[in-house]
């Protein structure tokens, strides 16, 4: 059956609807999850805030994504990828959405529930990559795979309009309100997703597997007989059953450890960065992210694209090692100029383009490193793992610069570059498990790749045939 979807040459309307459902949700659910960067520049101030107060602020969500990547794969790999990807964009949305209630100086309050957006966050990109891809044939998996994360950080660029334009408007509190919007997106989900073809064969339901496949390559449900039709021996999914992929575990847990460090770590700070480093406004600060977000969304089709030319090892590793030099020229020089252009901020742009626009191989390679019946749970746990990096990253940044600290221009200046050489050790390590660890998945069947997976374990996977109708 999965054969006919890997001959498929071109996508079909319906492919084309899942994809885009899933693009929209990471969209949304990253423009609530960044949210906050943009949000802390306008209270920072005024609450009187340190350095370790808003890295609790920005930490807090990074804790809740942890478990939530953990748990919500592990229940899609249960359940079901659809009812899960609704379940999670309820969950980001509501918690977003009651942010607008945050008291003055609630930062406290502003942490607890940000803890809940990352939860949710966590959760859907864990869903909704593995749902995508595999509705795909191999030949388009790591270009569609890229595509889903491609648009993300035009979720980050609304944030940033909308800190430069609309708080003067609604306040920083309205900010939160809008961040509600995402859970009608719960209503395209159920009107255009249907659960994922491959899932329900592994559950043994051929019957709905079948006409799932249909659906998705617009042809008649019969033309697929299942009498033809061989499934794998259910296996169930058990979290322990990671530690028997020792090389899957590393490639995907360690490297996005590296990749989230560094990139959260630079990007929930550089609003408030680009802030006191230029001396300007919350709103122009705001304005100018809008070009560093530029450099991700770019970056995102470029890495899309490489990944399907040269591959997701050497791309992946192309990417962390890049991303470290960057990050280390910008520590080195933050208030060198370009005539009257800061270096500091391009190579932001830069940073962004290589390690936030890297996402679009980091993601997808984290699901292919894993077996059918771990699929989502694997890729939920290295996202969850590597979401570690979402609290040492901030964290770290306001630990070197001096926790206590209230924010101003003076400390961040003095010991920009100790924290800026602690964000690239990150991103180098990341680059070098790719490298070092890392096994090819382009042009790949998932179907090889388990075969390649169960051969290392040692146990070749067992296959029945379908009983004729």
């Amino acid at each position: 059956m999965l054969e006919i979807l890997d001959q498929q040459t071109r996508l079909t309307a319906n492919q084309y609807k899942i994809i885009a459902a899933a693009i929209i949700g990471d969209m949304l659910e990253f423009f609530d999850y960044y949210l906050i960067g943009y949000v802390l520049a306008f209270i920072v101030r005024p609450w009187n805030l340190t350095f370790g107060q808003s890295a609790l602020i920005l930490l807090s969500s990074g804790i809740g994504a942890i478990g939530g990547a953990y748990i919500w794969g592990y229940i899609a790999d249960r359940i079901g990828r659809r009812t899960v990807f609704i379940a999670t964009v309820i969950n980001f949305s509501l918690a977003t959405g009651i942010l607008a209630l945050t008291p003055d100086h609630g930062w406290i309050f502003l942490s607890v529930f940000r803890f809940f957006v990352g939860f949710g966050v966590g959760g859907l990109y864990t869903v909704d990559l593995p749902l995508a891809q595999e509705f795909v044939p191999t030949s388009k998996r790591g270009f569609v795979g890229g595509m889903v994360t491609a648009l993300v950080p035009l979720g980050n660029m609304l944030g940033a309009v909308l800190g430069a334009y609309l708080t003067p408007v609604v306040g920083w509190r309205g900010l939160f309100a809008i961040g509600l919007v995402p859970a009608l997106l719960t209503l395209l989900i159920r009107g255009w997703v249907p659960e994922s073809p491959r899932w329900l064969a592994r559950m043994g339901r051929k019957e709905e597997a079948r006409r799932a496949l249909a659906w998705a390559l617009k042809i008649d449900p019969a033309s697929i007989p299942l009498s033809a039709v061989t499934v794998p021996e259910p296996v169930p999914t058990r979290f322990l059953d990671l530690f028997h992929y020792p090389r899957s575990l590393i490639v995907s847990w360690f490297g996005n450890l590296g990749i989230q460090t560094g990139v959260y770590g630079i990007s929930l700070w550089s609003t408030v960065l680009l802030m006191l480093v230029l001396k300007v406004s919350p709103e122009k600060a705001s304005f100018l992210m809008i070009f560093v977000n530029g450099g991700s969304l770019v970056g995102r089709f470029v890495w899309s694209w490489l990944s399907e030319v040269i591959g997701r090892r050497l791309s992946a590793g192309m990417v962390g090692l890049g991303a470290a030099g960057a990050v280390v020229l910008a520590g080195l020089f933050p208030g060198a100029t370009i005539g009257t252009v800061s270096v500091f901020w391009l190579l932001l742009i830069l940073v962004n383009f290589l390690g936030s626009g890297g996402f679009s191989v980091i993601g997808p390679y984290a699901a292919e490193v894993w077996p059918a019946h771990l699929r989502a749970t694997g890729m939920g746990s290295a996202y969850g793992f590597g979401g570690i990096g979402k609290v040492i990253g901030p964290a770290g940044l306001a630990l070197i610069i001096g926790s206590s600290n209230l924010i101003n221009p003076r400390a961040t200046l003095d010991v920009i570059t100790p924290a800026f050489l602690y964000i690239a050790g990150w991103f180098a390590l990341a680059g070098l498990v790719y490298l070092v660890f890392g096994f090819e998945t382009k042009g790949r069947s998932f179907e090889a790749i388990d075969a390649q997976l169960a051969a290392e374990r040692g146990r070749a996977p067992r296959r029945r045939s379908a009983p004729a109708e």
